[in-house]
């Protein structure tokens, strides 16, 4: 459609607009979206959104995302109602990434939308899930939930007529392609193949962006595992509290609280935990800055990754997560109702290889296009945990 000289005048003000706000608030070592690379398939600019705004909103309004509100984050739905899903993570993590691009003046749109795709690709069951898909794909490389969140931006998404997936913007691209090959985020040469085959990563840093995501999200899980645990009763908080990140984030809320009772004390160290991690990483990423002389994205990218922990932080962090996996992600009534999981997703993997006709027909076609096995591992990955059992259900007893 050609747009009207005025309707064209109109547009090109808004983009001004946009890339002059940016210019007045973001830091020279931020991604100002008047840089961005375009998308795979051009498309005329939107008259009141910039670049990110739209992956954000073409994310969210995505089957992908919908699904995440039923599908494992650590615990499964018949373990309770308190606990996190995939989506209330993702919308965590967004959250917390936010906060950090805002006080380092990043672009929060780009910080957003990638944030609310880092989880896109995670199938029903969580890691647990993840690990039996990469199981029967081992034959045609795996399954990787980074990995499949670009089939699903480039591929499997189908909400548009003039493209397949969601066209997202290649920077959008390019930090979900990090995520599923961090070996190159230290210097490695592994090739990262996206999609549409059209680049590689290189031995280049990504965008502070990307790296914030990525702190965010670790942040988050650490913080929101362990309250979890504590809500279904998995563990005790005066076990927790042996734990040297508890201890002393108990001893930071009992300086400034007094005569707490358990339930807000732990309120109070979930707060504690995450305030202190984004203030610590907003410190070491200020004085990134200036160590590295950062003026702008090119300087990033030969900077190596900044957005980290302070090693003291680092340290406690892990000490953290390696009580995590022993007392939590291995208790015994995780591991129960993971291995029931595991188990009937891998049956249903082996009778849809041996009967494909009872695949949809939408991954009939696309068996045709990339073989039965990625295809069954598409449709899959898919479900929710709900469907996936109730699925299991009519496919094995039928």
């Amino acid at each position: 459609m050609i747009l009207s000289r005025k309707r064209r005048s109109t547009m090109e003000m808004n983009h001004e607009m946009i890339a002059e706000r940016e210019a007045a608030w973001l830091a020279p070592y931020a991604m100002h979206s008047a840089r961005t690379a375009g998308r795979r398939h051009a498309e005329q600019t939107h008259p009141h959104r910039g670049p990110y705004q739209r992956d954000r909103d073409r994310i969210v309004h995505s089957s992908a995302f919908r699904r995440l509100s039923h599908k494992t984050q650590v615990f499964m739905g018949e373990m309770g109602d308190y606990h996190r899903t995939r989506l209330t993570h993702t919308l965590e993590v967004s959250s917390i990434a936010r906060t950090i691009a805002r006080a380092l003046r990043l672009n929060e749109d780009l910080v957003e939308a990638l944030s609310l795709a880092h989880d896109i690709g995670h199938p029903p069951f969580g890691h647990s899930g993840e690990e039996v898909l990469d199981e029967c794909l081992a034959q045609q490389g795996g399954f990787n939930h980074n990995a499949q969140a670009l089939r699903i931006c480039e591929l499997l998404e189908s909400r548009y007529p003039e493209f397949p997936g969601l066209n997202l913007s290649r920077e959008v691209l390019e930090g979900q392609a990090r995520r599923a090959n961090k070996q190159n985020w230290q210097g490695g040469n592994d090739e990262c193949r996206m999609t549409n085959d059209e680049w590689k990563t290189t031995e280049l840093a990504p965008l502070l962006e990307v790296q914030v995501v990525d702190a965010a999200d670790s942040i988050a899980y650490d913080a929101h595992d362990a309250d979890d645990s504590l809500e279904i009763e998995l563990l005790r908080l005066d076990e927790l509290l042996e734990v040297p990140l508890w201890q002393e984030a108990r001893e930071r809320v009992e300086r400034r609280f007094a005569k707490l009772d358990d339930a807000q004390l732990r309120r109070a160290i979930v707060h504690e935990l995450i305030d202190w991690q984004v203030r610590d990483i907003v410190s070491v990423v200020e004085q990134a800055v200036v160590d590295h002389q950062l003026d702008s994205v090119e300087a990033v990218r030969q900077a190596g990754i900044l957005v980290r922990p302070s090693p003291e932080l680092a340290e406690k962090k892990i000490g953290l997560e390696r009580f995590l996996f022993n007392r939590v992600y291995r208790h015994p009534q995780v591991l129960d109702r993971r291995a029931d999981a595991q188990s009937a997703l891998r049956r249903m993997f082996h009778v849809l290889m041996g009967d494909a006709a009872r695949l949809p027909p939408k991954f009939q076609r696309l068996a045709e296009q990339e073989g039965l096995p990625r295809a069954v591992g598409d449709y899959l990955a898919g479900m929710t945990d709900r469907f996936a059992l109730d699925e299991h259900d009519r496919l094995v007893a039928s």
